[in-house]
């Protein structure tokens, strides 16, 4: 599983052979430059996933539901469930939070909506758990998490993303379900991994998350090679002439010329 945020980053994923391509809510920071991902909103979330639906031929499509459009009412969460499949071309939704969502989540996958949970550290809430730490270091925080991911499967949920957690309770885990589980610093025992698309590639430089490895660095490469540009057209470089020009027939030049005075 890997994010995308638009037409090219969906292309990208698809095309290097990507399961599942989810359009997270990160993208709030790190393609529209908001502090946090709560301030997303659901046209907004909407306008990128059909984006990345135009982009995407092969990928399963996961959709975030962003912050207050799943909490206030199980009415609510299924009206928004089927906006995402609906306008925004998603085949299934993801919402963080534990077993008190169990509701909600039977809710919606009993009208025919894919869902994938999400427990451990929940970006959504980081305000009211002091920040993005890592969850489940307790014996008795590691429970509390396993009993809300036994609570979402139970509740219908296809798979179930864990994030923040060390390395042995996200395989724990793991080997407790029978749906697969996505890791985001979660460890190698879970079946499967996502990542940040920004993040891996170097192009969101706030602050790099423990967990990511960085596969590139775009946003150095990019700078660069913009620096360069805006340098050859204040020295005349760019555009070369023949090059990066069009021709036009010689009479008609001359004519041209003519016409305007020249």
């Amino acid at each position: 599983m890997l994010t995308a945020h638009d037409y090219p980053s969906a292309q990208a994923a698809d095309d290097a052979g990507v399961d599942v391509v989810l359009v997270g809510d990160s993208l709030a920071m790190v393609a529209c430059g908001y502090d946090d991902t709560t301030s997303l909103g659901m046209d907004e979330m909407l306008y990128h996933c059909q984006a990345v639906k135009r982009g995407t031929k092969k990928a399963f499509l996961v959709g975030d539901m962003v912050f207050g459009s799943y909490e206030v009412s199980k009415k609510d969460a299924l009206r928004n469930a089927f906006r995402f499949i609906q306008e925004g071309g998603m085949e299934a939704v993801k919402l963080e939070g534990g077993r008190y969502l169990a509701d909600t989540v039977k809710r919606i996958t009993r009208a025919g909506i894919n869902v994938v949970g999400h427990v451990g550290l929940l970006p959504q809430r980081q305000a009211s758990i002091g920040g993005f730490k890592v969850q489940g270091k307790t014996a008795a925080q590691a429970n509390d998490i396993l009993q809300d991911a036994l609570a979402l499967q139970e509740a219908g949920c296809m798979m179930i993303v864990l994030e923040a957690m060390p390395a042995e309770v996200g395989g724990i885990i793991t080997s407790k379900l029978e749906i697969p589980t996505i890791g985001i610093g979660a460890g190698p025992g879970c079946s499967g991994q996502v990542l940040v698309q920004n993040d891996l590639l170097g192009v969101f430089d706030k602050f790099t998350p423990k967990f990511c490895k960085q596969y590139e660095n775009l946003a150095g490469r990019t700078t660069t090679a913009i620096r360069q540009y805006h340098d050859e057209v204040r020295s005349g470089v760019f555009p070369k002439p023949g090059q990066h020009t069009y021709p036009m027939d010689e009479e008609q030049l001359e004519q041209f010329k003519r016409l305007v005075g020249l």
